[in-house]
């Protein structure tokens, strides 16, 4: 478990849940494959635990969260069907900053502004302990996915693509 003060508010959120949790930092450049692969790279972890924190839009005003791993692709229609949405698609990145409180590239399921209602796709259930961002760039956090789960409220749904 990290034991120095909390540096994002999702770190906070598993400290305060006192959720065993470990800290990775390694210097963000975001290269084309995204933060998530380049953590899974630079961090020697397999990407498919890696997980990225996808911000999804089911509607006017109505923002959702979608976790899969780094090395899989969001299917759409299946995280429409998760929810019972008739169709979603990828939210506006300034929409999923303002209602996160995360930048891209750094939104974290955990400690969001206000928590969006989440979905886990069940892939890393597989997973003794799953990678998210911490909440910062070059800055990430594992944990259990039971644990992942739990704190962000999500369902758990085939959702990769």
């Amino acid at each position: 478990m990290s034991a120095r003060g909390a540096a994002t508010p999702a770190i906070a959120s598993v400290q305060q849940a006192g959720v065993e949790h470990w800290v990775h930092r390694y210097e963000a450049v975001g290269g084309p494959e995204g933060y998530g692969a380049e953590a899974a790279t630079v961090l020697g972890v397999d990407p498919t635990r890696v997980h990225k924190t996808l911000v999804a839009s089911a509607g006017e005003g109505h923002l959702l969260v979608a976790i899969v791993a780094v090395s899989g692709s969001l299917d759409l229609r299946a995280l429409a069907a998760a929810v019972g949405a008739r169709k979603v698609g990828m939210a506006d990145p300034a929409s999923a900053e303002r209602a996160t409180g995360y930048v891209l590239g750094g939104i974290s399921p955990l400690g969001q502004r206000k928590q969006l209602p989440t979905v886990v796709d069940e892939g890393a259930l597989a997973h003794a302990t799953v990678y998210v961002s911490a909440g910062r760039r070059g800055l990430e956090l594992e944990l259990a996915p039971a644990d992942l789960v739990r704190l962000t409220g999500a369902t758990v749904a085939a959702i990769a693509g």
